[in-house]
């Protein structure tokens, strides 16, 4: 259950002017946030959803028809006209704090696309057009997961480097029937490129686990499946990848 706090209200109200401040219903208030509100004559209303008014605090009285309402709405409770330092936009104009699961998601695969920027440039130095050329796809892989994200929208089925699904699951499981190989454990004498997409896998598998914190209700069921299923077939399609290189396939 979510605890509102003196400390977070001057937070969020710094520098605003309203009259109510809205908090969902099943929120914890602090007597000192209470008192807080009562010293800046704003209003506490208890709502089941914001932006849906049930009843005040103060005095019962329903919203009044044409009412404007601040700019932002902060899915913690209340509204601002000014978006505070340490908020920022989870959608819309919902804001949460910056260390919320999603926001750090997001942070996540933007490290992952810096990644695989910067082996993109080692490869083209390298003159290995190919092995850049893929990591094209999969930076576009990861933009759209990202859009989705932000966005809340579905993700639809894929093809990856010119592999379905179920084909980068079977080959990243079954190297030996496809390039001839074992499974192994990354070395330094496999070379630059080998280790740089290890380093874009291991990554992603990051990416992987930081989803099931950040799209996992209160239940424990997991509210974005196919965001999780993209990663989890964005690691095997770089694994596959080594494989591809060491077997001389990007020659």
């Amino acid at each position: 259950m979510s605890l509102l706090t003196e400390s977070e209200l001057r937070k969020q109200l710094k520098n605003t002017d309203i009259k109510e401040y809205e908090v969902v219903k099943g929120v914890i208030i602090t007597p000192s946030a209470k008192q807080y509100l009562q010293d800046r004559n704003i209003k506490l209303v208890i709502v089941d959803t914001l932006g849906a008014k049930k009843q005040s605090d103060s005095d019962g009285m329903k919203e009044a028809e044409g009412k404007i309402f601040p700019k932002f709405i902060c899915l913690q409770g209340g509204y601002v006209e000014e978006k505070p330092e340490h908020m920022t936009q989870l959608y819309g104009n919902k804001l949460v704090p910056k260390d919320h699961r999603r926001i750090e998601f997001r942070g996540r695969l933007d490290s992952l696309q810096s990644k695989i920027l910067e082996v993109q440039v080692m490869a083209s130095k390298l003159q290995n057009e190919g092995v850049a050329k893929d990591l094209e796809e999969i930076l576009c892989f990861v933009r759209n997961i990202l859009r989705a994200e932000v966005l809340e929208e579905k993700l639809p089925e894929f093809s990856l480097i010119g592999m379905s699904e179920d084909e980068l699951r079977e080959i990243s499981h079954n190297p030996n029937k496809y390039f001839n190989m074992e499974h192994f454990m990354p070395s330094y004498k496999m070379g630059e490129i080998v280790i740089a997409l290890n380093s874009i896998r291991s990554n992603a598998r990051e990416v992987e686990i930081c989803s099931f914190k950040a799209f996992k209700d209160i239940d424990g069921e997991i509210t974005r499946e196919d965001i999780i299923r993209y990663l989890n077939r964005l690691s095997s399609c770089l694994y596959v990848m080594m494989f591809k290189f060491l077997s001389g396939k990007y020659k």
